[in-house]
């Protein structure tokens, strides 16, 4: 794997495009329940926006789109993307809908959150707020399955956005990244599989297959995959990440870390390395091995984004030198 630090991507359309919703976050500190705990720090955190931070830092170009509520939320939430060296050009504040919310807790190692995102800014997108000149000038459109699963405008949206990428020969990289607080594994079966139908690079967890495929059966889970024209790439193996290219099944190992802290967000850090990978012309285990360096990096901090390395930490981990603290 080349030094990260060594290449510069080139100026002009960003390399990758996503789009999703962003939100505000609070954090129950402490280790406490949200019910006793006495203090909330605030973040915010996006799936999507998530991912074109982690490419930002390691230094490929990358832009979100989405709609922020026009509120300090919002605000706050668009000055630190931008601040990440995202492009956020297509991002819209708007007094129509406020900025969506979500709570979490983590008590024993244990996280859970809890979403007031209903009738969020977000939640309204449609194709029209859609910009096809910019996703006809990237590398790869970047979606999850958490937009669909906001309203049926989002889900039109979606589908148009995977449209545009298909005339244009942008390849389309999908994360189902299924949330059943928000919606029923029936409804998402409907919208999920069809999009994985059209992405060039899936990226299911194996847990997400075994609900969407109605089976435990690693073998038909397999079949049902070799189906797509899609390359799969399956995280949430016992100790490594499978690639399914061309027939082939290929496991990747996961790099070990001293401690986890935070598990949430280390999918998303998986995909901006695995994309990283893939806009440098990696090969795919290359590109998965280098998503499985950088979601080894997000679960040793707190926080949705904020463990993300940039590109001289990849590099000092490759060549195994430690840090030099003065």
């Amino acid at each position: 794997m080349n030094s990260f630090s060594e290449t510069r991507p080139k100026p002009g359309s960003p390399e990758v495009v996503t789009f999703g919703e962003s939100m505000a976050l609070l954090i129950a500190e402490g280790g406490k329940g949200l019910e006793y705990a006495s203090a909330l720090s605030p973040s915010f955190g996006g799936a999507e926006s998530n991912v074109a931070i982690g490419l930002a830092r390691l230094g490929q170009t990358s832009g979100w789109c989405g709609r922020l509520g026009d509120d300090p939320f919002g605000r706050r939430i668009l000055k630190v993307i931008r601040g990440e060296g995202v492009d956020v050009s297509r991002v819209r504040l708007t007094d129509e809908a406020p900025t969506g919310m979500m709570v979490r807790e983590n008590v024993a190692g244990k996280s859970s959150v809890y979403y007031y995102r209903k009738l969020s800014a977000a939640s309204f997108m449609r194709p029209e707020h859609l910009d096809e000149s910019y996703i006809a000038g990237a590398k790869v459109l970047h979606l999850t399955g958490i937009t669909p699963a906001l309203s049926a405008s989002c889900v039109e949206t979606a589908h148009a956005a995977v449209d545009i990428a298909k005339r244009h020969g942008v390849k389309v990289s999908f994360d189902p990244n299924l949330r059943l607080k928000l919606w029923s594994i029936e409804d998402a079966r409907k919208v999920l599989l069809p999009l994985a139908m059209k992405a060039d690079y899936f990226l299911p967890g194996l847990d997400e297959l075994k609900l969407l495929y109605e089976t435990d059966s690693v073998d038909t889970i397999i079949g049902k995959l070799q189906e797509l024209s899609a390359i799969s790439i399956i995280k949430g193996g016992d100790d490594c990440t499978f690639v399914l290219e061309q027939g082939h099944l290929t496991s990747v190992p996961y790099y070990k870390v001293e401690q986890v802290i935070d598990t949430v967000g280390a999918g998303d850090g998986f995909c901006a390395g695995f994309l990283a990978g893939v806009v440098r012309g990696y090969s795919m285990v290359e590109a998965v091995r280098l998503g499985n360096l950088v979601g080894a990096q997000v679960i040793q901090a707190v926080g949705d984004w904020e463990g993300l390395p940039s590109a001289a930490e990849i590099d000092r981990l490759l060549s195994g030198k430690g840090h030099v603290e003065r």
